[in-house]
């Protein structure tokens, strides 16, 4: 494998090419410091690529939109029951529920600014990155990888729930993870609405044209999924752009 020199530093990432019809996960990693440009040049298609050569590994990056709901809403409604266990007032639930989903909007924010748009360029990193969200900006209309496997949000939680019990009452910690894991579920189905879904009035089409525009045209602007807050208080809100083509909307 040969290169150039650029800044006196040897340029091989331009020799490396993807072959689209293989699994990807253990090809990206090669391409080095090309990986970022190529990662968001979309494909835009439904079909999902290829992602391990084991039948095996390729079903665990899969994950259907209702699955999601289907695994974590009886989670939040435990994290109340125990709240409740522990001695924390029902009337309590109207302030701690909707703390946990304001928090989440920081967490979600956070997560896609600082993790998942970090720059990588050495093999295990774009590897790990590919996994992790750059997928989702190569194949953004992938319906299998839009939402998170639920072995992968497990590990988060985990995290999550150890931080806010640093910072709320043990009354009222299980209540306030209770209402960031809904936050959660929001944020992923929301997600996927707004990849395949079909506006249905002008705030949903606005929300729609709002992340298009992240992975279509400003990748360094409007981290924000269920809410621009953070963007706006951060100053990572996009400018004013309209998406060109029709076919994404």
């Amino acid at each position: 494998m040969s290169g150039h020199l650029l800044d006196g530093k040897l340029d091989t990432s331009h020799v490396y090419t993807v072959d689209l019809s293989k699994p990807l996960v253990f090809q990206v990693g090669h391409l080095g410091d090309g990986y970022q440009k190529w990662v968001h040049q979309s494909i835009v298609c439904k079909e999902s690529p290829r992602f391990f050569q084991s039948d095996c590994m390729e079903s665990l990056t899969k994950t259907l939109w209702w699955v999601i709901p289907l695994v974590w809403m009886p989670v939040v409604f435990w994290s109340q029951v125990v709240a409740l266990q522990r001695g924390l007032p029902l009337e309590k639930l109207f302030t701690t529920v909707p703390t946990g989903i304001f928090i989440w909007t920081f967490i979600e924010y956070f997560l896609h600014r600082f993790l998942f748009h970090v720059k990588t360029s050495s093999y295990w990193w774009n590897t790990v990155h590919y996994l992790l969200h750059g997928c989702h900006h190569k194949h953004p209309m992938d319906g299998y990888r839009l939402v998170f496997p639920p072995a992968l949000t497990a590990v988060f939680s985990i995290i999550i729930y150890a931080v806010l019990s640093l910072f709320f009452s043990w009354r009222w910690s299980p209540s306030v993870f209770g209402g960031g894991l809904l936050g959660y579920i929001i944020y992923d189905v929301s997600h996927y609405f707004i990849h395949h879904g079909s506006p249905i009035d002008k705030l949903t089409r606005r929300i729609k044209r709002y992340h298009l525009n992240h992975h279509f045209k400003v990748q360094s602007y409007g981290f924000g999924i269920t809410s621009p807050i953070w963007d706006w208080v951060f100053g990572t809100l996009p400018p004013p752009l309209k998406l060109q083509s029709s076919k994404v909307l």
